[in-house]
């Protein structure tokens, strides 16, 4: 049999950062999804030393895709390796290399090196991936740039908190109440109308329309993770005004007493609308307090009828 067509590209940029600060932000992939727009969420299945399995959720051309890859970490020479352990068709086999490369104190170099396969070489999936791989490798890289150059700014302008309510109920219930997101129009009153895909179990895209309290609506769309029946994480990527990012999770953890039910948020705001939106004497503190008291709303709200929902089945 021929040999498979493998490709090999690579993709860099010049980041006005340590090298040494670049690779710790790169290595610490809980943090990718504030980090780089196409990935979603991603956990660890194993760790062991500088070796350790991820399993990555991201969008590719628009569609929602999963794999798991394995990485070994070179702090040392600053280098990541990685490889797809199971990849998702059109991808056969996909792997690669990020290299940081000190310029300077102050500035360092980012390669971004990749290998692939086509499943069946097909020269349609292999264009898909020329696509996908130069999209997300580019957006990566330009995300990159930005979050480590605007680190101190960003400091200031994200946030995280979390709503947490206990529940004499069953957890796979509470689950199942967010998971069903689907049915939201009728079982939540600040629900307007969604719209529920899942085209992979346990991959969902969900666009809704959210009433706010005087009486406007605005569509959000995410993309989620659910991982039965422990929690479910996503991230938005249809946005209001007022934010730059938005991520969370829900997590259903059962207790001697029943469940803890919490709904998490991490935010970045976007500062030059703070004052279009919330007068010109509003900053970064008001903006902070008016998007949690928003989220917060919702999220308890939600809570709420799932803990009755959970309740009510005991």
């Amino acid at each position: 049999m021929p040999e498979s067509v493998l490709r090999e590209v690579e993709h860099e940029i010049t980041i006005s950062a340590p090298a040494t600060d670049v690779y710790r932000l790169i290595a610490e992939v809980e943090n990718w999804p504030r980090i780089f727009p196409p990935t979603i969420y991603v956990d660890h299945l194993e760790r062991s030393g500088q070796e350790e399995l991820i399993r990555i959720w991201a969008t590719a051309n628009g569609e929602a895709k999963n794999w798991t890859s394995r990485r070994l970490l070179d702090p040392e020479g600053l280098r990541i390796t990685f490889r797809q352990q199971v990849s998702t068709p059109p991808v056969a086999t996909m792997g690669g290399t990020w290299i940081i490369e000190p310029l300077s104190d102050t500035e360092s170099r980012v390669r971004l090196l990749h290998d692939y396969t086509a499943v069946d070489d097909d020269p349609a999936g292999l264009a898909w991936i020329d696509e996908a791989v130069d999209r997300n490798s580019r957006s990566e890289l330009a995300a990159l740039k930005t979050n480590v150059e605007l680190a101190t700014a960003s400091e200031e302008l994200t946030f995280s908190f979390e709503d947490t309510i206990e529940v004499d109920g069953a957890a796979k219930d509470l689950y199942d109440f967010v998971n069903e997101a689907g049915l939201w129009s009728e079982r939540l009153p600040h629900v307007a109308t969604v719209r529920l895909t899942e085209d992979t179990p346990g991959l969902q895209t969900l666009e809704m329309d959210t009433r706010a309290k005087d009486g406007s609506t605005h569509t959000t769309k995410s993309y989620r993770v659910c991982l039965p029946s422990e929690k479910i994480a996503y991230k938005q990527t249809t946005l209001p005004a007022l934010m730059n990012l938005h991520t969370g999770y829900w997590t259903f953890r059962e207790t001697p007493a029943g469940t803890t039910a919490s709904s998490q948020h991490t935010v970045v705001l976007r500062p030059e609308n703070i004052t279009a939106i919330l007068g010109p004497e509003a900053g970064v503190a008001e903006a902070t307090e008016y998007v949690r008291t928003a989220l917060s709303t919702n999220s308890r709200a939600t809570l709420g009828h799932a803990k009755a929902y959970a309740e009510a089945r005991r």
